[in-house]
Order: structure tokens, then sequence, then C-alpha cells
């Protein structure tokens, strides 16, 4: 079997079941370890993947510029923010990120909920400027021109001194075992702050991001509270995530 041969079949196992682990891909390629393990590398070089160790686990599949994520899977996305509304309530203090499902919860919001967001998401506080009971603060800093959210010192200084009730997280990528991951790196380090400085987490995840991986690293897994997706609880991928003592909704 030539190399090209043995790296689609690679891409056609990880797409069918998101991890593929170097002993198996031996045996069903008939190849050495060494041998798969380079042509993980290969792929993984090339952006088609992310090797780990043991084998390698499938990057997230969402586009990464605001103008294409925000037209992506626009019912999907709609059906979590309708399930993340029962989270929220009067009175309460809430960090909105900038991911493309907190943007519809936003959109979604009640007129007659009292309620103080903290964001740094362009998006966000562009809808909710008409919101009649929705205080807004928004941190500045540093414009990212992809995400259409503010990055930096300043961003991260804002949400330092906030003590949320809750955290509404747009997920980039979410696995049981690797963690929540991002593909920026300094959207990673302030995903990270508002964990820190809000009492319960709330992560917002099309059912295709889950058991994927990106590069920069944001929390375990277990730091979230609750994960809501557009699919039925009981649906088997989200057993691990049950396992763990997450509510999943």
């Amino acid at each position: 079997m030539v190399k090209e041969e043995r790296l689609q079949i690679i891409i056609n196992t990880l797409e069918k079941d998101t991890k593929v682990r170097l002993n198996e891909l031996s045996t069903l390629l008939n190849v050495s370890e060494d041998t798969v393990r380079r042509d993980i590398k290969e792929l993984d070089m090339q952006g088609l993947l992310r090797a780990v160790r043991g084998g390698a686990i499938s990057h997230s599949p969402i586009p990464q510029h605001y103008r294409d994520r925000e037209k992506y899977n626009q019912q999907h996305k709609q059906v979590i923010a309708n399930k993340a509304l029962g989270f929220l309530k009067d009175g309460q203090v809430v960090f909105f990120d900038g991911g493309t499902s907190v943007v519809a919860l936003a959109a979604a919001l009640p007129k007659d909920l009292k309620i103080t967001i903290i964001t740094n998401s362009f998006p966000v506080a562009n809808i909710l400027e008409d919101h009649p009971n929705a205080e807004v603060i928004f941190a500045g800093g540093r414009l990212h021109k992809t995400a259409f959210t503010t990055m930096g010192q300043e961003t991260i200084d804002t949400f330092r001194k906030v003590r949320a009730d809750v955290c509404m997280l747009g997920i980039c990528s979410l696995h049981y075992s690797m963690g929540i991951t991002s593909i920026i790196y300094e959207d990673a380090q302030l995903n990270n702050v508002m964990i820190n400085q809000a009492q319960k987490i709330i992560a917002l995840s099309a059912l295709e991001k889950i058991n994927t991986v990106e590069s920069y690293y944001v929390c375990p897994v277990t730091d979230v509270d609750v994960i809501i997706t557009e699919t039925d609880p009981d649906n088997t991928i989200l057993e691990p995530y049950r396992h763990l003592g997450i509510e999943v909704v």
C-alpha cells in the first residue's frame, strides 16, 4: 500500500471514529507503528488532524472566521440557545464569550430578563444594545479581526475584576480526557480566566465539536458544570461526560 492510500485511510477512519490509535492503525494498514506515527505526523503538519500520545484525534470542524461561523449550523445554535435560557434568571451577572452559540443566546434573551452581561464579543454587544433590561459591560482591548472579539491584557483585566454567577462558554473543541481547547492562544487564556471567575460554567457545544481537540488548552473538562448540545442528552457520545458527573442537557 502506497503512502497516499495510507493517509487517506487514516483520515477516513478518523472521520468515522473521531480518534485513532497507533496499534489499531498498524494492524489495519499492515505496517509498523513507527510508519503510522510518521504518517500521523505528516497529517498533523497539514492541519488535517491532531497527533496525540498513542494516536490522533479530530480537529474541530467549525470554520475559523466569524462571518463563516455565524451562518454555520444556525438551527443547532438556536436549539442550544433555547436550552441555555433555562439557566438564566433575574439579577445574575453573566459572562458571555465570543462563540456564535452565545451570540444566538444573546439574541434569544427575553425582553423582561433583568441581567448584567460582561462580554468581549462585538456581536453580543451589538445585539444587546436595544435590550431594555440587560446591562452590558464591554471588555475593551485589541480587536481580533477573525473572531470579532477583544483580546489581550486589558480584556483579561476586565473579567478578573468580576465574580460572575454564570459563564456561558462557546466551545471550540471539547474532549473528556484532553479537556477544552481553542484554535486561538489568546482566546484560550481569556476563557481560562472567565472560568476561574465564575461560579457555574456552562459549555455551549454542537455535537460535532465533542471529542475534538485543538492546540491551545483552556481547562480540564471537569471544570465545566453543564454541557448543552443540540441533541438528546442520552446520546451515547455524551456518556463519558455524564460519567464524570457533568450535567448534560
